[in-house]
């Protein structure tokens, strides 16, 4: 089993940004390839990004590349997504999860195990 628990989401403006952290416990961390993904009201969860266990391997949907950074600290089982020029579009609850695998996966049904999720708002 693994636990998750994301924070540090909340509300900023157009062109700010956050840090999501994912704090993991339970089975080993460092064994895990991991992902973010978010959900907007009203629509199907998306991918946005995913790390290898190491940390050198990382997957990002196209949308967040050149703003969004996946990283992980496997001596703190924390998982991150840095996040910067926010977009309105990237308003949704953002949620961390673990795979039974060590490739990274853009599948949602690719994961085992999920956070509860924290809300990102981004006000224009």
């Amino acid at each position: 089993q693994v636990q998750l628990v994301e924070s540090g989401g909340g509300l900023v403006q157009a062109g700010g940004s956050l840090t999501l952290s994912c704090a993991a416990s339970g089975r080993t961390f460092a064994s895990n390839a991991m992902g973010w993904f978010r959900q907007a009201p009203g629509k199907e969860r998306e991918f946005v990004a995913a790390i290898t266990p190491s940390g050198i391997g990382t997957l990002k949907a196209d949308s967040v590349k050149g703003r969004f950074t996946i990283s992980r600290d496997n001596a703190k089982n924390t998982l991150y997504l840095q996040m910067t020029s926010l977009k309105p579009e990237d308003t949704a609850v953002y949620y961390c999860a673990a795979r039974l695998l060590t490739m990274p996966a853009r599948g949602s049904n690719d994961y085992a195990y999920w956070g509860q999720g924290t809300q990102v708002t981004v006000s224009s």
